[in-house]
């Protein structure tokens, strides 16, 4: 059980993590005129739909800082905490 557990909080750490990259690509890709490949946003439009519901209330919670999204940033430290806390537990 332990394991499971451990694996899903890698899971939600790496599809944060993916967000992110994704975001930048899609982002970069588009400011570049030469258009998006569908199969890539299709998969950010997965991979936002998997994280908004945590990334959504925590970014409403934080200071405005303009451009830059933090609410990844906080996540993947709490997840990081909670796994380390676990862990340590379970020994």
């Amino acid at each position: 059980m332990g394991q499971l557990i451990d694996l899903l909080i890698t899971l939600c750490y790496l599809l944060l993590l993916a967000r992110i990259i994704l975001g930048l690509v899609v982002q970069y890709m588009g400011m570049q005129g030469g258009g998006t490949p569908d199969v890539l946003v299709k998969l950010y439009e997965v991979v936002f739909s998997l994280t908004e519901p945590v990334l959504g209330p925590i970014r409403r919670r934080l200071p405005q800082t303009g451009m830059i999204d933090f609410s990844p940033l906080v996540v993947m430290v709490i997840l990081v905490v909670v796994q380390t806390v676990f862990r340590a537990l379970l020994r």
